[in-house]
């Protein structure tokens, strides 16, 4: 393979950075995969539409919890304020300098307080284009610009040179074809999974054996440039969540790995996620954690809610399938099982929540 364009190789990128829906990507959107028939409450204030339309996005909802009474729906996009009925929310990239990592948090409030969040939508926007600029970094470190981090990569994974070369070639290609597409591109479609799907499309040609190698090698590559990403541009937690909070905003933790620094440096959080499908293993200890903080907290302090995250997103649901994250496609809104497991259950109720309960605390706080 030769790392000269071909017009196969245009077309391929045309179909990964296209937000057109043809009718069969509707139909898949329209047909969800699991549907709740009794479930009546539906908690969902993690996930992405990314370039799904919102009204289709309704209707699969719909399909899914056709007994549904009692609702808290609200989009997370990364660092792009949309907005779902009367709630707008975002999940922003931030920067905890106590102990030095990049955090996500989420954001909530009612959407009629967009009118006032211009300090905080040129914050998202710097956000946005700092991050996208790692996609960049990502293909200069695969292109021949960072060979310590290839090497790097090819000891960490097994890789022989025969597949580096390749990787190589490949990024070289994508490369000039984001190069060619920049100014039209949306600040959007600068993400990191351009490369995988870029190289997913070559499983006819190369095998699936090979592809799945090269994604393998591919994504220690991408985990060794994050390493290297500086995090001080990032704003800081602190400032994301003093803007937030002047707005109204709910704020709430995502993703239960980052769940302890967060709760060390004793932000001014309405909850966190227990539970996400990535992250599992520490749900009933999490949940005692926070019963014992409430249990603790001083006269007037509001208590810290548990929230479960299904971090949905919606342009998995648009491939055809076999294509895709297998584990992002199986995720879908409002699905979080752990409401349900009876041993799960014994910790909410010693900790006083449920579903229906966080729903209408939490309205409660964002409508106030």
């Amino acid at each position: 393979m030769c790392a000269e364009i071909t017009e196969a190789d245009e077309l391929l990128f045309a179909a990964i950075t296209s937000t057109q829906l043809d009718e069969a990507a509707r139909q898949r959107i329209l047909t969800p995969a699991v549907i709740q028939p009794t479930q009546e409450a539906v908690l969902a204030v993690h996930w992405h539409p990314e370039f799904v339309p919102m009204e289709l996005i309704r209707q699969r909802i719909e399909a899914s919890y056709p007994a549904m009474r009692t609702q808290l729906i609200i989009p997370t996009q990364h660092n792009e304020l949309l907005e779902y009925g009367p709630y707008t929310g975002v999940e922003a990239d931030c920067y905890s300098r106590g102990f030095n990592q990049k955090v996500q948090i989420l954001l909530h409030f009612r959407t009629e307080r967009l009118k006032d969040a211009g300090v905080l939508k040129s914050m998202l926007a710097h956000t946005l284009s700092y991050r996208s600029s790692q996609l960049f970094d990502y293909l200069k470190a695969v292109t021949g610009e960072d060979d310590a981090i290839m090497a790097a990569a090819a000891r960490e994974t097994g890789s022989e040179e025969d597949l580096v070369g390749l990787a190589r070639i490949l990024c070289v290609k994508l490369s000039a074809l984001v190069e060619a597409q920049r100014a039209v591109l949306p600040q959007d479609a600068f993400k990191n999974k351009l490369v995988r799907n870029f190289v997913d499309g070559f499983r006819t040609e190369l095998g699936e054996r090979t592809v799945n190698r090269l994604q393998v090698f591919l994504k220690a590559v991408k985990q060794l440039v994050k390493t290297q990403f500086p995090l001080t541009y990032f704003y800081r937690t602190s400032e994301f969540i003093e803007e937030a909070r002047g707005l109204g905003c709910g704020v709430v933790i995502p993703h239960p790995e980052q769940f302890w620094p967060i709760l060390l440096a004793e932000y001014d959080v309405d909850g966190y996620e227990v539970w996400n499908p990535q992250s599992q293993r520490y749900t009933e200890f999490l949940i005692n954690v926070l019963h014992e903080k409430n249990r603790r907290r001083g006269a007037g302090e509001r208590r810290k809610l548990v929230f479960m995250g299904d971090d949905t997103h919606m342009g998995e649901k648009t491939l055809a399938p076999g294509n895709g994250n297998s584990s992002k496609t199986r995720r879908e809104i409002g699905l979080q099982p752990a409401w349900d497991d009876l041993s799960i259950g014994k910790k909410l109720i010693v900790a006083d929540m449920d579903r229906v309960r966080v729903i209408e605390e939490y309205t409660a706080r964002l409508d106030g």
